[in-house]
């Protein structure tokens, strides 16, 4: 199992750096073609969903990304254990995963703007007036990027604190990768 660091400043311009790193480290992992543009999309909501934080709460601070290959891992893990790059055991079969972790350090609160609507389908992801709020599109709440990576993500587990927040996602690796050792 090998695992890339990557440590970013708070600016906009090192968002498609993350993208790209995933996605190399996607391939490289053994990720189906079809899912590299999901990682790409989603690892850019989550990265530009950080960096907006960071600008309003704590600019100098980096964003960190690891990119996590599961592909090596020996050993098996437990499903609610949230072992980076694990294998995990679902009905007999072994799934090796490729996991990719954002982790910002602007407190969770403040971040996103609550509003009243009357259809909850809607609720939240429409801001009244004409502000764009931080890391959100004008007139879309900035809690649409994290339902964006929900839909992206094969698994997806959102951490909010007061210390940051930690968005997990993760995508299984091709059967024939997974099961080819010779693939390394």
């Amino acid at each position: 199992m090998a695992t890339i660091t990557l440590t970013i400043s708070a600016l906009p311009a090192h968002v498609r750096t993350a993208r790209l790193m995933a996605a190399t480290v996607a391939r490289r992992a053994g990720i189906a073609a079809t899912a590299i543009d999901e990682i790409r999309l989603a690892v850019g909501e989550a990265c530009s969903r950080a960096v907006a934080a960071h600008k309003l709460h704590c600019p100098t601070q980096p964003i960190l990304l690891q990119l996590i290959d599961g592909a090596g891992a020996e050993s098996t893990a437990k499903a609610d254990g949230g072992t980076p790059g694990r294998v995990l055991r679902a009905n007999g079969n072994a799934t090796q995963r490729f996991e990719v972790v954002v982790s910002d350090r602007a407190p969770a609160k403040d971040t996103e703007e609550s509003t009243n609507h009357t259809s909850p389908l809607l609720d939240g992801l429409f801001l009244d007036g004409d502000e764009t709020p931080p890391g959100g599109i004008s007139g879309f709440s900035p809690g649409l990027g994290l339902a964006v990576i929900t839909g992206l993500a094969d698994e997806v587990r959102i951490d909010p604190s007061d210390q940051g927040t930690i968005v997990r996602m993760s995508w299984p690796v091709a059967a024939e990768r997974a099961h080819d050792p010779s693939s390394n």
